[in-house]
């Protein structure tokens, strides 16, 4: 008996002093944490905010950032059934806990032993979850988890129970942008919360663990599970009885996405401008404080450029051939698609009872789906043709049957749609960037049934298949006189690819900078546009272990040629000498005058062939100063930041002004002032450059322009080496427009500009200028015509015969080539030496 009373004694004793241990430990916490810790009280003053919205410079939306409790409810609006749904769930015990649970937080010390440090899940508490969200950081760790359990105790002193579900429900992310449950029985049921029926109101309580997994339109196979499970603990807990429960678990998915959209797709600008508010606002303001930003997106221009760069990448990877479906195989039904699903991350409602995988499968049977002309539930292919994202141009579609030389896909909505073999012919084998494999016998040698495919529709209503392109590209459309963005497509599909090419992508500009060196010659009076130089070989020492030999891109050389013509050509021998003439320090100080940054220059003969790693956006912009006159403008998207009714900022940019008297500092806009941009070029030497830009549209390698019936537009093709990449560059008076298609990977596209850029700079410009008058400049006053020997660029005597006619800067006119008489007429006359025409006759 004694052994067994001083067992007792010292267990009991054991627990007082771990229980006291544990009490000043609390307390310690308490002490150590507490002058740190946040104010609870600012709870109670939680305004509702306000999202950031971006507009074109015409009004129309094309983003919305920062939607949280746009769609507030107070906690008399909660329906009971949502409240028991969402304790059933998330925390049980809420309206007896005094914020902390105990039993939940042992749980939590057993992952953390476990998991060596680092907090999995466990043990929070609404109360503590609201404290994470609304007060601390979201790291997993074990000090943010004692801080997180200190709010939680204040608060409960602070805020009534009612108080703290309410801020809950109003905070917690749902998915697919929903913050608070009431904006997510609107995006997912387009219905308010009170309307929702049982199993629609688990479903949304289901989401709060995990929205993306349990999400019912990206993983409805999975969130049946997860709201099978909570309608049984509803039911285990007394929440409902027996008839609603069999009644909720057999009902299908019904979510379907509902938001409102963009009135103009501009996702990349829209991105660029919420960037542009937290930088000037800092993050939790620039999300909250209700701000407008109205950017210089032109509403009608900006789809013409989403729809030119998408046709032009398509057309490219058309000519390349069929990588293959997109998914192979998907599972026709919701229910077999349930068999399949990865099991991980839901232990917890699995392990409960059996009967919640059972009810969810007949769920998964109930929400069969039919379509007239497929046999079979369909629910799974419907399912998953709703959360795959379209592309630009391409929709989404499963194949039902391929059969012979016909395809029938599935299409979003349930429509059934065939593709002819006009549709499917193209798609041969994509081998390399340069080779394909035969075209295709059949159908079946295409996809099969249950492959995701891509499909798009042509002007004639038809289908072709199609495939998001291996090739990447931008689009930027300036306007010349201010430098304002008008259009910016970053890539073809800011779904596909958040990554901004127009801004981020710095890559090398190839033979679009080629202008840039010829104007540098035009204004240092050295050259003109008759200007002689050779096209030939030559070797440069440029200090590596190698000499350095560049070549044109056709591998010839042409001799002696002018600057006219090898620009038009884009001869790289001849723009090499042309910089060396000029000199590199005097052409990367002129370089500087059109926004190019010195530090990123070259500094050797390779700038003259565009080795450069520019962005398209910085390659515009310095096409956009040859287009307005020579004014030294800035690129910008911003016009105007408001709050409410209050204009907060806007723009006053630098603007070109061709008929101002030189130092006129101001000129009126509309109903502004602006301040007059700096002149940076000569504008008769800018005109020459123009006009020569003219002879690669009409003679040169951008002639596939001509099409286009204007003679208005002049630019520039580039392809740098190994095809790697490709660029158009070219404007009227009032568009600029640079085009570049390439690989994110930097590997070969396997063409030239002239076929993969040019063609996206066409399908803009042809649009944008449809029945627009021509806008080039009128020839300047001092530009002097003077004819010249074609072979030597020399202007020919006054009254001589022969000849063509060029253009010159009256101060830069090439020296009178003297009169010559070949050796044989000499001989003839028998008149020997004189060199002169009067010793003939």
């Amino acid at each position: 008996m004694t052994f067994l009373r001083t067992l007792l004694f010292s267990l009991a004793w054991l627990v007082v002093s771990l229980t006291a241990a544990a009490g000043l430990g609390v307390v310690g916490a308490a002490l150590y944490f507490a002058p740190g810790l946040p104010d609870v009280r600012q709870l109670q003053d939680a305004e509702l905010h306000s999202p950031l919205r971006i507009f074109t410079r015409d009004g129309k939306l094309i983003g919305e950032f920062g939607e949280e409790r746009r769609l507030p409810i107070d906690y008399d609006e909660i329906p009971r059934t949502f409240i028991d749904a969402l304790l059933a769930a998330e925390d049980d015990r809420f309206f007896e806990h005094r914020g902390v649970d105990p039993m939940g937080l042992a749980r939590a010390a057993s992952e953390l032993v476990a998991s060596g440090g680092e907090i999995q899940s466990g043990g929070s508490t609404i109360t503590m979850q609201v404290a994470r969200n609304y007060l601390l950081t979201l790291d997993r760790t074990f000090t943010r988890k004692i801080r997180e359990i200190l709010l939680a105790l204040q608060m409960e002193q602070v805020l009534s129970k009612e108080e703290i579900l309410e801020l809950y429900v109003n905070k917690i992310f749902l998915g697919h942008r929903a913050y608070g449950i009431a904006a997510a029985a609107e995006i997912y049921y387009d219905r308010p919360l009170a309307e929702l029926t049982l199993a629609e109101t688990a479903m949304i309580a289901g989401l709060p663990k995990a929205p993306s997994s349990f999400n019912p339109l990206s993983n409805p196979e999975r969130a049946l599970i997860r709201r099978n499970w909570i309608l049984f603990r509803m039911r285990e807990l007394g929440h409902i009885d027996q008839a609603a429960y069999d009644e909720a678990v057999q009902a299908p998915v019904t979510a379907e996405r509902h938001v409102a959209q963009a009135e103009v797709d501009a996702d990349y600008v829209a991105e660029m401008a919420r960037q542009f508010a937290v930088e000037r606002f800092g993050e939790s303001e620039a999300y909250t404080g209700g701000y407008h930003i109205t950017t210089t997106l032109s509403s009608e221009l900006q789809p013409m450029a989403r729809r030119a760069l998408a046709r032009g990448l398509i057309e490219y990877d058309t000519r390349h051939g069929w990588r293959g479906p997109e998914e192979e195989e998907i599972p026709q039904s919701l229910a077999e698609a349930q068999d399949r699903t990865e099991r991980s991350g839901l232990e917890e409602e699995l392990e409960e009872s059996p009967e919640v995988l059972e009810t969810a499968r007949r769920a998964a049977e109930r929400s069969e789906t039919r379509v007239e002309g497929i046999d079979g539930d369909v629910s799974n292919w419907v399912q998953v043709l709703e959360r795959t994202p379209r592309y630009g141009l391409l929709r989404p579609a499963i194949v039902v049957a391929s059969e012979g030389r016909e395809m029938r896909v599935l299409l979003r909505g349930g429509e059934l749609r065939t593709i002819a073999w006009d549709g499917l012919s193209w798609a041969r084998e994509f081998r390399t960037a340069q080779y394909r494999g035969p075209e295709p016998g059949s159908a079946a040698e295409i996809a099969g049934r249950g492959d995701l495919v891509r499909v798009m529709e042509r002007e004639d209503g038809s289908l072709r298949l199609a495939q998001r392109p291996d090739a990447e590209g931008s689009l930027v459309v300036l306007e010349p006189d201010s430098g304002a963005i008008l259009a910016l497509q970053g890539g073809f599909d800011f779904d596909a690819s958040k990554f901004n090419r127009a801004v981020q992508a710095q890559r090398q500009a190839g033979s679009i900078f080629k202008p840039f060196i010829y104007l540098a010659a035009l204004e240092s009076g050295l050259m003109n546009a008759a200007s002689v130089v050779n096209d030939a070989p030559v070797v440069i020492n440029d200090g590596s272990d190698e000499l350095w030999r560049p070549v044109n891109s056709s591998g010839d050389f042409l001799g002696p040629m002018r600057l006219r013509n090898a620009l038009a050509r884009s001869r790289n021998l001849v723009t090499i000498r042309v910089l060396r003439e000029v000199g590199l320090d005097t052409t990367i100080d002129f370089l500087t005058r059109f926004g190019f940054e010195k530090e990123r220059l070259p500094n050797g003969l390779s700038l003259a062939l565009g080795s450069a790693s520019l962005t398209p956006l910085e390659m515009a912009n310095a096409y956009a100063v040859l287009a307005n006159g020579g004014f030294q403008v800035s690129p910008w998207f911003v016009e105007r930041i408001a709050q409410g009714e209050t204009v907060i900022e806007e723009a006053l940019p630098a603007v070109a002004c061709r008929d101002c008297a030189p130092g006129t500092e101001e000129v009126t806009r509309g109903e502004r002032r602006y301040p007059v941009a700096r002149r940076v070029v000569d504008p008769v030497n800018l005109y020459i450059l123009r006009d020569m830009l003219r002879d690669v549209i009409e003679n040169g390698t951008g002639r596939r322009a001509l099409e286009l019936g204007r003679e208005d537009i002049v630019g520039k093709t580039g392809t740098t080496n190994g095809q790697r990449d490709t660029w158009f560059s070219g404007f009227n008076s009032e568009l600029v427009a640079t085009a570049w298609v390439g690989k994110d990977d930097n590997t070969t596209t396997a063409e030239y500009g002239s076929s993969a850029a040019l063609p996206v700079w066409m399908h803009f410009m042809g649009e944008a200028l449809e029945g627009q008058p021509p806008a080039m400049p009128e020839p300047p006053a001092a530009l002097v015509t003077a004819r010249v020997d074609p072979d030597t660029g020399r202007r020919l005597p006054d009254g001589a015969g022969g000849g063509i006619s060029e253009i010159f800067h009256p101060d830069h006119l090439p020296s009178v080539q003297p009169r010559q008489v070949e050796r044989e007429v000499e001989r003839r006359s028998g008149s020997q030496g004189t060199g002169t025409y009067e010793a003939i006759f």
